[in-house]
C-alpha cells in the first residue's frame, strides 16, 4: 500500500479543487484527522498495515466535498475506490477503510475498532483547546451554506451536539472528555445569556403586571367584603377554607389566607419557580391589607345575587392576577404537588378538596348555603376562565415556525417541558400557493400558569411564529414537568 504516493496525489486534489467556502471542511481539517488518528491509533496499539488503513480512512474521509456536501460519506468511499487500486490497495483493503469513513457520518455509528478511532479522530476538536476556532469556522460554512441563519441558532445547535456526544474509544475519553465539558460549560453560559427573555424585565411590563395585581387584588377584595363574607358565603380552595375559619372561630380572614397559603408559597418555589412564589407572596398580602381596608358591608341580601356577582367579582380579580403570573389562591400548586405522590388527576384533587369544604359548610349554616356557595365558585371558575383567555388546568400548544431548533431548546432546556415533534410544511399562502418549507411542528403541554412563559419564549426567539393553544381536560404519564413556570 502506497500510502505517501496517494497522500500526495488526494492532498493536492483536495488544495486545487476544494470549493473556497468551506472554511471548515478544508484540507486543514483532513490534515488535522490524520494526525488525530496517528495519535489516537498509537494509544489504542494500532500499527503496521492497520495503521496505514486507518490514515488512509482519515485521508479519504471528506473527499467527498469535492463534490457536494450531502451524502459526502457516501462520495468519499466511491473516489477510494476510484483511486486506491492504482496505489496497491486490495478490495478487502479498502472495503476496510469505507467501513471506517462511513462510521464519520452523524450520528456516528462504528462497527470495528478502526471505524471508533476514526470517528473519534474526525470530532478530535470538541475536547481540544482552541474548539472555539473550529467551531467558528464550521458556522460560517454552515452560513454559506444555509444550514444555520443566526449565531444564537448556532449556540443552540453546538449546546445539543456536544451533549449527546460521546467518544468511543477509552483512549479519547481520557485525553479528551475534559476540555469537552468545559467547552461545554461555556456553550450553556452563553446559550442561557442569549436566550433570556429580555422584555420580561421591560419597565412597561413590569408596570403592566403591577396594575394587574394591584387591580386584581381590589377587585377581590370587593367581592369577599361586600359580597361573601357579609352573607356568610363561601368558596372554594384556599379561601374556602379561609372563610370557614373566620365564620367558625371569628379569625381574622386576611390574616387566615395569608397562613395557610405560605406553606404553598413555599411548595411553588420548587415546583414552579422562584419569581411566580414572589409575586404570589405579594399577592396575598395586598389581599390582606385589602381586606383590612375595605368596609364589611353588604350591598345585597339577594342570595342571587351574592352568588352570581361575588363569584363574578372573585374570578375576574384571580383572573387578572394570574395574567400578572401570580396566584391569589394556592390549591392549584397543592394539586400540582398531590398529583406526584398520588395517582389522582389535578382535577380529582382540586374537586376532592372543594368537597370537603362545601360539606363542612353544609353542615354548619345549612345546605341552602353551602349550595349557594358552590354556585359562587362555579361562578368564579368560569370568570377566571374568561380572563385568562379560557385556560384550563392543561392546555396542549402547537408551534410552527422556522426557528424551531431554537424554540425547541427554549422548551426543553428553560420552560422544563418534555415536546413532541412533528414533520410538516409551511407555506401555502394565498397567492404563493407553490411555496412552501419543510418544518417541524412543536406540541407540548404545559399548565395554565405557563402559557404567558411560554409565549415570551416563543415570540422572543420568533415573532412571526405561529401559535395555537387548545384546551386539554386531563393529562397524565409523560413528562409533564412543573418547574420555572414563571
Amino acid at each position: 500500500m502506497q500510502y505517501e504516493q496517494v497522500y500526495s496525489f488526494l492532498i493536492s486534489k483536495l488544495e486545487k479543487e476544494l470549493p473556497a467556502y468551506l472554511s471548515y471542511h478544508n484540507v486543514g481539517h483532513t490534515s488535522n484527522v490524520i494526525a488525530a488518528a496517528e495519535q489516537l491509533g498509537a494509544m489504542e496499539n494500532i500499527s503496521g498495515d492497520d495503521l496505514i488503513l486507518l490514515k488512509t480512512a482519515a485521508l479519504f474521509h471528506d473527499a467527498g466535498f469535492l463534490q457536494q456536501a450531502e451524502g459526502h460519506e457516501e462520495i468519499s468511499c466511491r473516489l477510494a475506490k476510484e483511486y486506491l487500486p492504482a496505489y496497491d490497495y486490495s478490495p478487502a483493503r479498502i472495503e476496510q477503510i469505507c467501513q471506517a469513513i462511513m462510521a464519520t457520518r452523524l450520528p456516528q455509528t462504528p462497527v470495528d475498532h478502526l471505524g471508533k478511532i476514526l470517528a473519534d479522530a474526525d470530532l478530535f476538536y470538541l475536547g481540544k483547546q482552541g474548539y472555539a476556532t473550529h467551531a467558528e469556522n464550521l458556522f460560517q460554512e454552515f452560513k454559506n451554506t444555509g444550514v444555520i441563519q443566526t449565531e444564537t441558532e448556532w449556540l443552540v445547535k453546538q449546546v445539543e451536539f456536544l451533549s449527546g456526544h460521546n467518544y468511543f474509544t477509552l483512549s479519547a475519553r481520557k485525553l479528551l472528555d475534559g476540555e469537552k465539558q468545559k467547552a461545554l460549560a461555556e456553550l450553556k453560559s452563553k446559550a442561557e445569556a442569549a436566550l433570556i427573555p429580555r422584555h420580561e424585565n421591560r419597565p412597561m411590563r413590569m408596570l403592566e403586571d403591577i396594575l394587574l395585581t394591584v387591580f386584581g387584588v381590589t377587585i377581590a377584595g370587593i367581592a369577599l367584603k361586600l359580597f361573601l363574607v357579609p352573607n356568610h358565603f363561601f368558596d372554594g380552595g384556599v379561601t374556602g377554607i379561609s372563610l370557614l375559619i373566620h365564620e367558625i372561630y371569628d379569625f381574622n380572614l386576611g390574616l387566615a389566607i395569608l397562613l395557610l397559603n405560605l406553606p404553598l408559597i413555599a411548595i411553588s418555589y420548587f415546583t414552579i419557580g422562584k419569581r411566580f412564589a414572589f409575586r404570589t407572596l405579594i399577592s396575598v398580602i395586598l389581599l390582606g391589607v385589602c381586606l383590612l381596608l375595605i368596609p364589611n358591608y353588604a350591598l345585597t341580601a339577594d342570595k342571587l345575587l351574592i352568588c352570581i356577582f361575588g363569584g363574578v367579582f372573585l374570578g375576574i380579580g384571580i383572573g387578572l392576577i394570574m395574567r400578572a403570573g401570580a396566584a391569589l389562591d394556592g390549591i392549584e400548586v397543592l394539586a400540582l404537588y398531590t398529583l406526584k405522590r398520588t395517582s389522582f388527576t389535578i382535577s380529582e384533587i382540586i374537586l376532592g378538596i372543594n368537597i370537603v369544604i362545601f360539606t363542612i359548610a353544609g353542615f354548619r349554616f345549612g345546605i341552602e348555603t353551602a349550595l349557594y356557595s358552590i354556585l359562587t365558585y362555579f361562578t368564579a371558575t368560569r370568570c377566571i376562565d374568561y380572563v385568562v383567555e379560557g385556560l384550563q388546568a392543561f392546555t396542549g400548544v402547537t408551534i410552527v415556525s422556522s426557528k424551531s431548533e431554537v424554540i425547541k431548546y427554549q422548551l426543553v432546556n428553560k420552560l422544563g417541558r418534555g415536546i413532541t415533534v412533528y414533520k410538516g410544511e409551511r407555506g401555502f399562502l394565498p397567492g404563493k400557493y407553490e411555496i412552501s418549507n419543510d418544518c417541524d411542528i412543536i406540541f407540548t403541554i404545559i399548565t395554565r400558569l405557563e402559557l404567558r412563559k411560554l409565549k415570551n419564549l416563543v415570540y422572543e426567539v420568533d415573532p412571526d411564529a405561529f401559535v395555537f393553544a387548545n384546551t386539554i381536560k386531563e393529562a397524565s404519564g409523560g413528562i409533564i414537568k412543573r418547574r420555572q413556570a414563571h
